[in-house]
Formats: structure tokens, C-alpha cells, sequence
């Protein structure tokens, strides 16, 4: 340092120290505070003991008249009164409660150097973190506050803005990184939940038919495989319906395929109506369609219900004009008919008795019956 002896002290106007720390504290040798920076100004503007604010020159307290000027530092030359917190006792205006209370100057002067947990002692009774170290010769300390982790809470609860901190200080910063994370976060769960939406629409998608909104083939094969294994491990049994529609194909022969599909959206409403919550509907062809009845054994009870959709089936139904009208065959099958449930086994069998359905005259529903075997031209039934 070119042979010259370092300075022990430096001089400094009250508003440049107020510049390098905006919430600093001048503060007397009794304690009371001559020179604030303008962010605790802010914070605590108002704030006073009990009563009005004690003016700058009084503050002088038991040890005797304060300095007017600190040697190193000059104290700031704001009115005392309702905007300012010059004269005021520091320890009237904060609690220190770590590393311990301090009840006077001397207290606080033995925990220089120290970090210290502060708090407002009036509203709005901020929590706050600071260090307070001594001035040269006595004059008093310089305590520096921060917000510590509460930062982010006060910069939205005093509106603060980048001007309130130290141009060092990433206060800001490190919030804005916050605030972007936060939002970027909050982007990503919201782009997370879309995809999942999007997936279960696909996987839906994947197991519906376009066109009925009933299950489709694959659908089909894994409810009929849930069901089968858990009739097979001592679960409720089941029963499997297969329904073909009678005199669809002269629909479609003498009104087109738009009066077709037409008929199949009025067979599935009918079908979605009359089954159960967990029983499964499913259309595995173009006029066919597969019904699972969860927990439901009786012949009389589906017989029942088979004629009830052969019912709701028959319902005409106009289109554009015109009155389509059509019926259905069921046959029907038991998962208690086997000693263990086979899907491929049970939907032949289902297959047979809705051929029987037919061969008889259509407009019906049959029952598998085991030991009967099908004629050779079981796979054609009568046209339509």
C-alpha cells in the first residue's frame, strides 16, 4: 500500500451508508438510533414506543448526552416524527431473542459479531435476522438487518422492489429465480396433468368403439379374463350374453349405413341403460355385441333382462324419414358351467346358444347347455 498506514476508520454520509445497507441501524452509545437506511425507515416508518417518537437530540438516555456526530460515521439528518425512527431506544423498537434476550446496550455489545434473531415489537411485527458490530472509539454500533428466509414473504406483504435492497444483495435475485421456478413448476403440473389426461383419453380411446361408445374386442378380453380368473378363484360368478341383431343388413340394404349406424347408437343406449354399474357392454362386430353380467347367476333374472332388451331393442327408430326397426338374438352362457372359466370356451359356447336363437326363430334368448353339441353349420345361422 504505498509505504502508508491503513486507515482504522472511514467516513461516511449517513445516505451512502444507507446506499450499501438500506437496512441498517446508527445507534448511540444509550442505544438510540440516529441514522436508519431508507428499507427499515420504510418498514418501521411510524413505529414508536408508546407514545410520540423521541427527537434525535434527546436521545441521550442514562449514559449521558449521545454524540451529535459518530467519529466515522455521520449520523442522518431526518425530522424526527410520524416518517422517521431517529431518537427512538432500539431495544423499545425490537426484541432480540437469540442467541439470547438482551435487555440493554451492554447485553448487545457483548454479542457483536454475532448473528442475531430479531423481531418488530409493533405491527406488522416483522421476524427479522441481523449483526450489530461496534464503532471506533465508542460511539455507538452499527446493527444491519435482513429478512432472512422471510424474505420472499416481505417483499409481497411491503411491496418492495429491487430499489429496497443493496445493489449487492441477490435478494432479488434469488426471489426471481423463485418466482420463475415456481412458475415453471406450476407449468410443468399443469403439462404433466394434460398428458395424463391425454393418455387415459387415449387408453380410453383405445378400449371404446368409435362409433357406439361401448367397450371394444380388446376391452372385451381383458374384462372377460378379469372376470373368468376371479370366478375361478372363488369369486362371484358371472354370466356372458352374446346378441347379434336380427334384419340389420335389410336396414342397411334399404336405407344405407348411415341409417345403420344410427341403429347400432340406438342399440347401445338401450344396452347402457339396462346393465348395472361394473357389468361390461362391448360391440365385437358390426352387429354384435357381448355383454358381461357381474354377480348375476339366475336364468330367470337374465332371461329377464334379455327380453327387456329385446324390447328396447325393437323400438323404432326414425331417421331421416324413415322408421327403422330391427331385433336381436341372445344366447347365454354361465361361468358356473365350468370347473374353471375359459373366455375362448365361454364365448363359443355363448356363440352356439345365440345360434339356437336364431335357428328358432329369432327375437328370443337360449341357454348353453352343456353336452349339446352344435350342428356342423353353426356359423351360419339364418341372413340377417
Amino acid at each position: 500500500m504505498d509505504g502508508g498506514a491503513i486507515p482504522t476508520a472511514v467516513g461516511l454520509e449517513a445516505a451512502d451508508l444507507g446506499r450499501l445497507m438500506p437496512m441498517h441501524l446508527h445507534l448511540s452509545p444509550s442505544g438510540h438510533i440516529l441514522a436508519a437506511g431508507p428499507t427499515l425507515t420504510r418498514l418501521c416508518c411510524g413505529v414508536g414506543p408508546t407514545g410520540a417518537a423521541t427527537p434525535a437530540h434527546a436521545a441521550g438516555g442514562d449514559s449521558g448526552p449521545a454524540p451529535v456526530n459518530a467519529p466515522t460515521i455521520a449520523p442522518g439528518h431526518d425530522r424526527p416524527g410520524a416518517g422517521s425512527i431517529l431518537g427512538l431506544r432500539f431495544l423499545d423498537l425490537f426484541a432480540i431473542s437469540k442467541p439470547q434476550r438482551v435487555e440493554g446496550m451492554a447485553a448487545l455489545g457483548r454479542l457483536g459479531g454475532q448473528r442475531l434473531h430479531l423481531l418488530l415489537r409493533r405491527p406488522p411485527h416483522t421476524a427479522l435476522r441481523g449483526i450489530a458490530v461496534p464503532l471506533a472509539g465508542g460511539a455507538g454500533m452499527i446493527v444491519n438487518l435482513s429478512f432472512g428466509i422471510a424474505a420472499a414473504e416481505a417483499v409481497r406483504k411491503h411491496a418492495l422492489t429491487h430499489a429496497d435492497f443493496a445493489p449487492t444483495d441477490l435478494t432479488v435475485e434469488l426471489l426471481y429465480l423463485t418466482e420463475v421456478k415456481a412458475a415453471v413448476m406450476a407449468e410443468l403440473a399443469a403439462l404433466n396433468l394434460r398428458l395424463r389426461e391425454a393418455r387415459a383419453a387415449a387408453e380410453t380411446q383405445a378400449l371404446s368403439d368409435a362409433l357406439t361408445g361401448l367397450a371394444n374386442r380388446r376391452a372385451l378380453d381383458l374384462a372377460l379374463a378379469q372376470a373368468a380368473a376371479a370366478a375361478a378363484g372363488g369369486g362371484a360368478g358371472f354370466a356372458l350374453l352374446h346378441l347379434d341383431l336380427d334384419l340389420f343388413k335389410a336396414v342397411n340394404d334399404s336405407h344405407g349405413h348411415a341409417a345403420g349406424d344410427r341403429v347400432l347408437i340406438h342399440v347401445a343406449t338401450v344396452l347402457q341403460r339396462a346393465l348395472r354399474k361394473g357389468d361390461v357392454a362391448a360391440r365385437v362386430g358390426g352387429d354384435e355385441f357381448v355383454l358381461i353380467l357381474r354377480a348375476m347367476t339366475d336364468r330367470e333374472a337374465i332371461a329377464q333382462l334379455a327380453a327387456r332388451l329385446i324390447a328396447g331393442i325393437e323400438a323404432p327408430v326414425p331417421f331421416e324419414g324413415v322408421v327403422c326397426r330391427v331385433s336381436a338374438s341372445i344366447g347365454v352362457t354361465l361361468s358356473g358351467l365350468y370347473d374353471r372359466p375359459d373366455p375362448d370356451r365361454m364365448l363359443s359356447d355363448a356363440d352356439s346358444a345365440l345360434y339356437a336363437s336364431k335357428r328358432q326363430g329369432r327375437a328370443r334368448c337360449s341357454f348353453h347347455a352343456p353336452g349339446r353339441q352344435p350342428p356342423e353349420d353353426r356359423r351360419k345361422p339364418p341372413a340377417g
